[in-house]
């Protein structure tokens, strides 16, 4: 289920109490937009609807033309609505989890496969044999090319929230938001193995979601990219769980990132350069492999609609607006707007390719 869709028992605003409680009365006010200044009264001075509490993000909205490094070559939209994930295929399709439904995609856009399903898909993963793996809210089942269902998988235990896939080997990789915790299973479904979670032992601090967002990508140096939105940063994992490297800070800079939970969706490129997401400003940017500022994918102009929701205040809307993003064969990015579920394909500007 799309978790901007969930009854009000599902909402945002549910989910930041279950992580409150799970996190000990951890209070998410110190996750607060950093770097940020208030409005001062000579700036709503004769306006009686303004807040004077608010904050001014403003002045962050316009980016740089010297850091961005991308252009947009193609566009086009989901043939579904309610677009949430992208994943390409060793098929060279490009797979969109859009409502009910997986739709196989050429890299222009035409449609030539769909799978229609009994609710709401979070993730999507497909294998090297064409089996297509779908994150449904609380566990993962296993379709073949025709939609036939191969197999379910039992849920796990908690609250779970399935954010996320990726395919290692015999391994599948499962971001689950709800239990902030990214699972190991083997082809078969069994679960082998849980990493990101709380561990003082092997000096792993613990995701923290303010809202569920949780991504895992993996790369050839072998390492597992995990976003920490809570504690803005992006963690690097072995496929058994150990934190070899963190970094990320939070800030409202274009090097930072901002507000209460960022980044929320990754991607990795051939080089290791880490390619990031984020909510509330929309913002897609290149950092490399260690964690140092590469340059902008694409700044807050290229998703005006996607911003407006995502500074809204509605039920909802703060899980409703975010942007994904993945990396096909000739590096280009395709970053798909939940917003206005358009997909917007990117190749880095000749000038400063690498």
């Amino acid at each position: 289920m799309n978790p901007g869709d969930h009854p009000p028992s599902l909402t945002r605003r549910y989910f930041l109490r279950l992580q409150a409680a799970k996190l000990g009365g951890v209070a998410l006010g110190a996750l607060a937009l950093p770097a940020l200044r208030p409005i001062r009264a000579a700036d709503t001075r004769g306006r009686k609807d303004t807040n004077p509490f608010a904050y001014d993000v403003g002045r962050f909205e316009a980016t740089d033309p010297k850091l961005v490094r991308y252009q947009e070559v193609a566009r086009f939209r989901s043939p579904r609505e309610k677009a949430r994930r992208l994943a390409f295929g060793p098929d060279g399709l490009l797979y969109v989890a859009a409502g009910n439904h997986v739709c196989g995609l050429r890299p222009d856009g035409t449609a030539v496969m769909e799978l229609a399903l009994s609710r709401p898909v979070e993730c999507v993963a497909v294998g090297k044999d064409g089996l297509v793996y779908v994150g449904f809210r609380e566990r993962v089942e296993v379709y073949n090319a025709k939609g036939d269902r191969q197999a379910a998988w039992e849920p796990p235990k908690g609250q779970p929230w399935f954010t996320g896939l990726t395919l290692v080997e015999e391994n599948v990789f499962a971001a689950d938001a709800g239990n902030r915790v990214v699972l190991r299973y083997d082809r078969a479904g069994k679960l082998t193995g849980r990493i990101g979670a709380k561990d003082k032992q092997r000096e792993v601090p613990g995701l923290v979601l303010p809202s569920p967002y949780l991504d895992v990508e993996w790369h050839k140096d072998g390492l597992l990219r995990v976003n920490n939105p809570g504690r803005h940063r992006v963690e690097l994992y072995t496929l058994d769980g150990d934190l070899e490297l963190s970094w990320g800070k939070p800030s409202a800079a274009i090097d930072g990132f901002c507000g209460c939970c960022n980044p929320i969706n990754l991607a990795v490129l051939p080089d290791g350069r880490c390619v990031t997401c984020e909510k509330g400003l929309p913002r897609v940017k290149v950092y490399h492999a260690n964690g140092e500022f590469d340059g902008v994918v694409a700044g807050v102009e290229t998703f005006p609609e996607n911003a407006r929701l995502g500074a809204g205040t509605g039920s909802g809307a703060g899980i409703k607006a975010g942007l994904d993003v993945v990396v096909d064969p000739e590096e280009r990015l395709y970053i798909l707007d939940y917003v206005t579920g358009i997909i917007h394909v990117m190749a880095r500007k000749p000038a400063t390719a690498t």
